[in-house]
């Protein structure tokens, strides 16, 4: 991992629609959040509540939270629906809104809305370059090779608001540096992050801009009860065998375990075969002093923000504890 001087990252939350807790449960992780004292909520979208529709109840609930929506898929909603739903939520709350862009998966965009994600790295570029001039509220002008708009104007006042990319791959990379004020990164390792800022940081500087912000999201279950961690151990599953995340798990010394995913196995074996030392090489578990280590590996890999996805169990609904005691260490941090 390169060697960096930087501060321990500020802590934001982000929504864990765990599959195993009632999708409502997310409310609580917001309101949560907001009376913890933390600045900003990523609120992405998988299979329940539409992520506009959502962050605008959120805004009513929970007052002083910087929202930020997404990643949405750019295969799903086009330049002009992003834009007029950032716009909406930032109108009907009257605060700060972001967004978030990625490319998603084959399940989602494929299976469940029947779109192609041919060309997905392409349509992430163009969506990013055709939507900075609508939240800008400028009148598209936009034919490229994926993506076309022309002629409309956001007919609400332009949110103006800052674009972050969900980013993995090579493409998804340089994207982020040329096109967004923002770099995210998922289920990542310190020591992949820091791969990827630096690719980040060269690919900025050589389009001459300044290298965009990098949060990670982070799942998190500080000092938590074992069901905690077993809801996390689930959560993991499925990426074991997914391109780029396999990498990175037989880098971090799972290979074996990777190798296994492969086989496809019965899920309920695979889950099994999930050590707790899986979920705390890609997240905040374990105690404070373990979670104290593993924030500075964040910040020395060039992370800047930590949006900590909360495990949420019948012991700990929509992650109070886990939220808690992150603001107690990050508060001790910045007082020493």
């Amino acid at each position: 991992m390169t060697d960096r001087e930087s501060p321990t990252p500020s802590l934001a939350v982000s929504l864990g629609y765990w599959q195993d807790r009632p999708p409502a449960e997310a409310l609580r992780t917001a309101q949560l959040a907001d009376e913890l004292g933390y600045d900003r909520l990523w609120i992405g979208e998988m299979a329940t509540y539409d992520a506009f529709a959502l962050a605008t109840r959120i805004a009513d609930r929970a007052g002083r939270l910087h929202l930020t929506v997404g990643p949405l898929a750019v295969a799903v909603r086009d330049p002009m629906l992003i834009a007029r739903g950032v716009a909406s939520v930032a109108d009907l709350s009257g605060r700060g809104v972001d967004v978030a862009l990625g490319t998603s998966s084959p399940l989602v965009v494929g299976e469940w809305h029947g779109r192609s994600r041919e060309r997905s790295t392409v349509r992430l570029r163009e969506t990013a370059q055709a939507l900075r001039s609508l939240l800008d509220g400028e009148k598209t002008r936009f034919n490229g090779e994926t993506v076309t708009t022309n002629d409309y104007r956001l007919r609400l006042d332009p949110p103006d608001s800052a674009i972050a990319i969900a980013a993995f791959g090579r493409s998804a990379v340089r994207t982020a540096a040329r096109y967004a004020e923002r770099m995210v990164l998922n289920l990542i390792t310190p020591r992949s992050a820091a791969a990827l800022v630096d690719q980040m940081r060269e690919d900025a500087t050589e389009a001459g801009r300044t290298p965009p912000a990098v949060t990670a999201w982070v799942i998190g279950a500080v000092d938590a009860d074992p069901s905690a961690v077993d809801q996390l151990r689930r959560g993991v599953v499925g990426y074991l065998a997914a391109p780029g995340y396999a990498e990175m798990f037989t880098e971090a010394g799972f290979g074996d375990l990777v190798a296994f995913a492969r086989s496809r196995p019965h899920p309920k074996e695979l889950l099994a075969a999930v050590p707790e030392e899986l979920v705390s090489a890609v997240g905040l578990v374990g105690d404070e002093a373990t979670v104290r280590d593993r924030l500075a590996e964040y910040a020395a890999a060039g992370v800047d923000e930590i949006a900590v996805v909360p495990a949420s169990v019948d012991a700990d609904r929509g992650g109070r504890r886990t939220l808690a005691l992150l603001r107690e260490i990050a508060g001790r941090k910045e007082a020493g």
